[in-house]
């Protein structure tokens, strides 16, 4: 579909009502878009609170099957719902969907260092069109389930690079309360592909904007920016994420 906008939104803004609600009437002026939420914040507070012990590799968290179910109950029950609300109440259209529900299909990535961590393999494109072409804002959770049915926890940052380039998208957007991808404390209004593995190296992106600049470096869409809610409004703001392709290119 021409013209849709996946955003991702997730991190710790999920826990303030006043910045959902910001959110919220932001994409109202930024349609037709698809949302994926994360919600890492909460699923780490309630492994925290049944005693499961908290392990990320590059942003990205370690999944036990515990863990997996966890990850489920977080995302696609009150996160998902606290999303949904927000937009509803802002005259954003919202339904949420999840990946479990045969939105993705998924493989483990690397189980013996991740777990129960997994890659969509395939989006329902045709279920995202037929909501999107209905007038719907689609708002996924990513967590998804095996070909056994066991629960598989799905980075978000990943899931809705995939996304972005299943439907073609004409932009992906990373949206939380960061600004942008900072440098000695000030946002770059681009970086490239290939500098991504020296910024990593140099300590300049580190934890979850790790797992975001990868993701967009893998995303294969023409125009990706990482930024706040401005982002949304304002086709300037945010840090630009140039492939090395367009680069040669221009």
């Amino acid at each position: 579909m021409l013209g849709v906008r996946v955003v991702k939104v997730g991190g710790a803004e999920l826990d303030d009502a006043a910045w959902l609600g910001r959110f919220a009437a932001a994409l109202a002026t930024a349609r037709p878009a698809v949302v994926v939420h994360g919600g890492g914040r909460r699923i780490s507070a309630w492994q925290e609170r049944l005693g499961l012990r908290v392990e990320k590799v590059n942003g990205v968290r370690v999944t036990t099957a515990d863990v997996a179910d966890v990850a489920h109950m977080v995302l696609c029950g009150p996160t998902q719902s606290d999303v949904v609300r927000s937009l509803r109440a802002s005259g954003v259209d919202a339904v949420g969907v999840a990946g479990a529900e045969g939105y993705f299909t998924v493989e483990l990535v690397d189980a013996a260092r991740l777990g129960r961590v997994g890659r969509v393999t395939r989006v329902d494109v045709e279920g995202l069109h037929r909501l999107l072409a209905a007038g719907f804002t689609p708002v996924i959770a990513p967590p998804s389930v095996d070909e056994r049915g066991e629960a598989v926890n799905v980075n978000a940052d990943e899931a809705a690079a995939t996304v972005a380039h299943a439907l073609g998208a004409a932009e992906l957007l990373f949206v939380s309360d960061v600004v942008g991808v900072l440098r000695d404390g000030r946002p770059l209004s681009s970086v490239s592909t290939g500098d991504i593995p020296q910024l990593v190296a140099q300590g300049v992106v580190t934890d979850g904007m790790v797992a975001k600049l990868e993701a967009a470096a893998r995303s294969r869409v023409a125009r990706v920016r990482i930024g706040d809610i401005h982002v949304l409004m304002d086709p300037d703001r945010g840090t630009l994420i140039v492939t090395e392709a367009v680069e040669a290119a221009a």
